[in-house]
């Protein structure tokens, strides 16, 4: 794994604000989903606050794995398909983030196999590096950095630890390095409970 990565923590507070300028979005564009298909896992917040914003109720996933926190596999590649008959819906396909854009492009190439009446995308944020453009995403982000959602902290950081070397053995050192290698400033509390979990471990 890289070190001195450009990372950048998202709140939850952001991630609200987030899906909520994406839902005004899409419904500018008078797209009007009969299904919301998350891409899992890290879709699977964003794609339920759409949901709620949208007043919708179908809501299914399949898994792509690409990703175990920052570390990137070759290729990526589907473990669990799409299990709901989506045949001449509109589907609105959501993930948290289009990075490389292997994920999307695998995900819009399955879901077009099942012949859906109109397919289109959605992401908080969309890194311009990207093999593919979302439809809607509510961030675009130019200059690319890691992106560690609330709801991947542990695992996220968690990695950055493990890969340091030599391995911190005080929250204190882990928290320094955080900083000095990655630009991250996470509390103590959240540098404890990866610690509790990687001694468990």
């Amino acid at each position: 794994m890289e070190q001195n990565l450009r990372c950048e923590l998202v709140s939850w507070t952001r991630v609200c604000r987030l899906a909520s300028k994406l839902a005004r979005a899409i419904r500018a564009a008078d797209f009007h989903p009969d299904i919301v298909v998350a891409i899992a896992r890290g879709g699977y917040i964003p794609a339920r606050l759409l949901c709620d914003q949208l007043n919708l109720y179908n809501l299914t996933s399949l898994r792509i794995t690409h990703y175990t926190g920052a570390e990137k596999s070759s290729q990526a590649r589907i473990v669990s398909p799409l299990g709901v008959d989506i045949k001449n819906k509109n589907v609105l396909l959501v993930d948290d983030v289009s990075d490389s854009g292997d994920t999307l492009q695998l995900a819009l190439q399955h879901i077009n196999e099942l012949a859906p009446r109109e397919l289109r995308t959605a992401v908080l944020h969309h890194k311009q590096c990207a093999s593919v453009v979302p439809d809607f995403f509510a961030q675009r982000v130019i200059r690319w950095r890691w992106i560690t959602y609330p709801w991947a902290v542990v695992e996220d950081i968690g990695g950055f630890i493990r890969h340091m070397q030599p391995v911190p053995i005080t929250v204190e050192e882990a928290t320094a390095r955080l900083q000095q290698e990655y630009r991250i400033k996470a509390s103590s509390q959240i540098i404890e409970d990866i610690f509790a979990q990687l001694t468990a471990t």
